[in-house]
């Protein structure tokens, strides 16, 4: 049986929840108990002040540490213990499932700017958010936790399975339910639901799993079981409703030519002004490659930025020769504006810049379903600063956290980036 001790500064933001429905028969029975623990009990001044300014400067009030540590060392079993916080771990239902295996489970709700950050570093406080949302503080966050736990608990639902076969329970949503009348307002319920046979029901619940979930919710896909059916169907189930994939909005460039190292200009030799290489090099017919594999947009090229700089010597592919070239990058933009009706968005693949901030894999999946997008590649696995700067993002490198790797191929590179960005469901 769990046992849920709660701190908060206001125990009675409970009372409503646990004496309702499934909750209040549960504590009724003794499945389960919740005790709530107020910080401002444990507080020595008059006015039991449990807040003080952020040190720094800053907006808002910060929770002292003294309040809420007695009150944490206060419980005799506190079990594990949670904190629930926008900036915490995401709340899953397989979290839910290791909770529901423990006896005692202790939730502290925050309030105003949140807790002194010492109380990590004196208690194994798990952070926990429910989702990309600002509330006005935990309480309404722990009891989504007690109440999704608490399904799981045997005897707390009327029928046991259904605690667990619901959204989320195998990464996917849950498909729709019907009930009587068998037909309300000239809508019917779907003929196999009330057929009789099982297993049709049984593949028609997973089909509109599956429907639903790529639909709402395709980041879930990736941690779902999917079997050849599940993808046969799902295949299936875009090209009858055309679902559009963002592929088709996203071109490679190629800037041809050496961005580092040394090249004449007139009389004298200079450094070039690239930034470091990022991939090994890449080649026109590269690019034609990977605008089939992954069904993007035409591909195109930008010759020889740099002033005086020769072209690469490397022979050119039948492939190569089809590709549309271009000596400034503004005229190449204008080109991918007449395809789509929309100016394009350029976007730099090159090593980290030293001032802006990088576009991430996200950022650039959702740009391509608003606008066609440019992603400029240097034959040579950098790009000068100048055309950087003519770029209006540079895109984050791939694998930036593993140091010390080989530097990959530009192609296996491009094709990294390009999955991220795709992904399987996008």
């Amino acid at each position: 049986m769990p046992h849920f001790h709660i701190i908060s500064l206001f125990p009675s933001f409970f009372d409503s929840a646990l004496s309702t429905g499934l909750m209040e028969r549960a504590l009724e029975k003794g499945i389960l108990s919740v005790d709530v623990t107020d910080p401002r009990s444990f507080t020595s001044d008059r006015h039991r002040h449990v807040d003080d300014r952020p040190y720094g400067g800053g907006p808002g009030m910060v929770l002292q540490a003294d309040p809420v540590a007695q009150a944490l060392r206060s419980l005799a079993r506190p079990g594990r213990m949670l904190c629930m916080a926008p900036s915490g771990r995401a709340a899953s239902q397989s979290l839910m499932r290791e909770l529901a295996l423990e006896e005692d489970i202790t939730i502290l709700c925050g309030r105003y700017e949140g807790f002194d950050g010492r109380l990590f570093d004196l208690f194994p406080l798990e952070e926990i958010s429910v989702g990309d949302i600002v509330l006005n503080g935990g309480e309404t966050a722990a009891l989504a936790v007690i109440e999704a736990v608490s399904r799981l608990v045997p005897g707390f639902m009327g029928k046991e399975e259904s605690g667990d076969e619901e959204s989320f329970s195998e990464s996917l949503l849950e498909y729709p339910q019907f009930t009587r009348p068998p037909v309300y307002e000239g809508l019917a319920v779907p003929d196999v639901l009330v057929g009789g046979n099982h297993a049709e029901i049984a593949s028609w619940h997973r089909k509109r799993s599956l429907e639903r979930t790529l639909e709402r919710r395709p980041d879930l896909l990736s941690a779902a079981g999917l079997g050849r059916e599940d993808a046969d169907h799902l295949a299936g189930f875009c090209a009858a409703t055309r679902r559009a994939s963002c592929a088709r909005n996203i071109h490679l460039c190629l800037v041809e030519g050496q961005c580092t190292g040394r090249w004449r200009e007139g009389a004298k030799t200079v450094q070039a002004r690239g930034h470091g290489a990022l991939y090994g090099r890449l080649a026109t017919g590269d690019l034609a490659v990977l605008e089939q594999c992954f069904g993007l947009g035409r591909s195109l090229v930008l010759e020889s930025p740099v002033h005086g700089q020769e072209k690469p010597k490397a022979g050119t592919t039948g492939e190569e020769r089809a590709l549309t070239r271009f000596a400034r990058l503004e005229e190449l933009a204008l080109e991918v504006a007449s395809l789509h009706g929309q100016e394009p968005l350029p976007v730099a693949i090159s090593s980290w810049p030293k001032r802006e901030r990088t576009v991430s894999f996200a950022q650039l999946r959702e740009l391509a379903r608003e606008r066609p997008l440019l992603l400029v590649a240097g034959s040579a696995g950098c790009l000068d600063k100048g055309v950087v700067r003519e770029c209006s993002a540079v895109a984050r490198p791939v694998r930036f956290l593993a140091q010390g790797t080989a530097l990959m191929e530009g192609k296996i590179y491009l094709s990294l980036l390009l999955d991220r960005i795709l992904g399987d469901f996008a």
